[in-house]
């Protein structure tokens, strides 16, 4: 199977998916390439016989975030909405899902790749959550970070907007393994045929009761967090000035309004 998408690559060969970021250089996450990874994670959402979906990119970056742009004025919620269902996607996909980190994850790249069930990472790879500088927070860390590393250090992350490295990612939980990139694709490829060695139904189905806390718990925190976002950050002074103060290129003027 093979579909077409302006954004992304998309394919399923040999019992894997393979999902690939295609804005080159650093991957900006538009409300269109948002509806075209939902897209393509709907066509497989009932394939009883996957074994796993790898998601990468191309480029320097796996991906820098989601588009500030798309966070002003009409654009927000659609943006939100079509953000978040790439994530209620992830979860009810039968399949595990492997991300493929080669350099930057920032932003909803960096919960785009932290949401999967297994993250590879080379040396080039670091994360970061930098919305805080912005006057905003990433909904989808907030729910699923203290899952991940933690309660203080979702803290530490959300609150001050630091890059992590990989090393560091690897040691709070983020990076399941730190790969050499010259060796990226044959540790890729011992692990998928690993989970091709699997009953596919075994898989789904651990998958699945792993996943059963967190999704029950996602589906009902992510909700009230959207409340939060919608009703008191974005129409909010300071969240208009830090997302217009980066498209113009200057420091923010808070004024905690």
């Amino acid at each position: 199977m093979k579909l077409s998408f302006e954004t992304i690559t998309f394919h399923v060969t040999d019992r894997v998916a393979y999902l690939t970021l295609k804005r080159p250089p650093i991957n900006i996450l538009n409300i269109q390439m948002m509806v075209e990874i939902s897209n393509a994670l709907l066509s497989i959402r009932e394939e009883k016989d996957l074994h796993a979906l790898v998601i990468r990119a191309e480029g320097k970056a796996f991906s820098a975030g989601a588009s500030v742009e798309d966070h002003m004025g009409d654009k927000a919620e659609p943006m939100l909405h079509a953000f978040h269902k790439m994530f209620h996607l992830l979860i009810e996909i039968p399949c595990p899902t492997i991300a493929v980190v080669e350099g930057a994850a920032l932003g909803g790249g960096c919960e785009l790749a932290t949401f999967c069930d297994i993250v590879y990472a080379t040396e080039k790879a670091k994360f970061r959550q930098p919305e805080i500088n912005l006057g905003l927070f990433p909904p989808v860390s907030v729910v699923a970070f203290p899952w991940i590393t933690g309660l203080n250090r979702t803290m530490e992350l959300l609150l001050t907007g630091e890059t992590i490295d990989v090393q560091k990612a690897y040691e709070w939980g983020f990076v399941n393994r730190v790969v050499p990139s010259r060796e990226l694709e044959e540790v890729l490829s011992e692990l998928l045929q690993k989970l091709k060695s699997k009953s596919a139904l075994a898989l789904s189905l651990t998958r699945k009761t792993i996943r059963e806390a967190l999704s029950v718990h996602f589906a009902e925190a992510i909700g009230k967090v959207e409340q939060v976002y919608f009703r008191d950050l974005i129409p909010s002074k300071d969240a208009q000035e830090g997302l217009s103060s980066f498209i113009e290129k200057r420091e923010p003027v808070w004024t905690n309004v």
